[in-house]
């Protein structure tokens, strides 16, 4: 096998940190969020069910065709405000949020603003 990107596993290491301490309740369930070069996809979960609650990216099918022409960072603020509007319908208003090991900046820090700016707090 070849060698590891250096950046993946000091993602991974921040990772295993941070989700050491975050555990998503059903009375708070965890927002865990991920990125690859292209997409952003946010997912809100209880962990102790098991489940994924609710789910949005910016391939959804709500957003595919606007997320092409926007920049990335604008894909991620649309991506969380269709999170908060899918959580208020579920009744959701309180959750822990799960940077999954990435910096929080750029698109992160985006999805999470637009997340609080439409109702979610964490």
């Amino acid at each position: 096998m070849g060698q590891t990107n250096p950046k993946v596993v000091a993602r991974l290491k921040r990772k295993r940190r941070v989700r050491k301490n975050i555990l998503g309740v059903s009375e708070r369930p965890r927002l865990s969020v991920f990125k690859s070069s292209r997409h952003i996809y946010a997912q809100i979960i209880d962990d102790q069910k098991g489940q994924t609650l609710i789910a949005a990216s910016t391939l959804s099918k709500q957003l595919r065709s606007e997320a092409t022409s926007l920049k990335k960072t604008e894909a991620a603020r649309m991506v969380g405000k269709l999170l908060a509007e899918k959580a208020k319908t579920i009744g959701i208003s309180q959750v822990a949020f799960d940077r999954n090991g990435f910096l929080y900046h750029g698109r992160i820090k985006e999805l999470a603003d637009s997340c609080r700016e439409h109702g979610l707090d964490f």
